[in-house]
């Protein structure tokens, strides 16, 4: 899946604004504008369209993750590094800890997609690559939780909108 793809199921997912979008980019250190974003959401091969690249697609996700849990101050000596390559694995940390999800609430969206996967399988995505037990994310993972995030997500924005009548 392309960068592009991802950041729009995800928007589509969590039904995210464009001035979120833009904000999370701009908590990020990254300033755009409506009309960029805009631009990375349009389909592959549509007038227009930007391409998304890793550092691009990265700085989304930590001022998403900061925009959902607030700034955290990097500890003395340790600098913040950005990763040359952002792999599904990346990613799909980064959706976990902006969304505060639990291992029980990845595996029922997961579950909501059609696809179960056993503790041991979801942790072994988030291990290091040089861990032994460490499994690749590949993209039927990241289709299935962006498809079962959606469920997951409009569900409960529907019992939402029902106690609020």
């Amino acid at each position: 899946m392309s960068n592009n793809d991802i950041l729009r199921r995800f928007r589509y997912a969590l039904d995210l604004k464009d001035s979120v979008m833009v904000e999370s980019f701009k908590l990020s250190g990254y300033e755009t504008s409506v009309d960029e974003v805009k631009n990375f959401l349009k389909k592959d091969g549509e007038e227009g369209q930007v391409k998304c690249n890793d550092r691009i697609m990265g700085l989304f996700l930590d001022g998403f993750i900061t925009y959902k849990r607030g700034k955290m101050e990097a500890k003395d000596g340790e600098p913040k590094v950005q990763a040359k390559q952002l792999t599904n694995n990346m990613i799909l940390k980064k959706m976990q800890i902006s969304l505060s999800l639990r291992s029980n609430d990845m595996l029922k969206i997961f579950k909501l997609a059609g696809l179960e996967l056993s503790n041991s399988e979801l942790s072994a995505i988030f291990r290091s690559k040089e861990h032994k037990n460490y499994k690749e994310c590949g993209d039927k993972y990241m289709r299935n939780f962006l498809k079962g995030l959606t469920i997951y997500y409009r569900e409960q924005l529907l019992n939402v909108n029902k106690r609020n009548r």
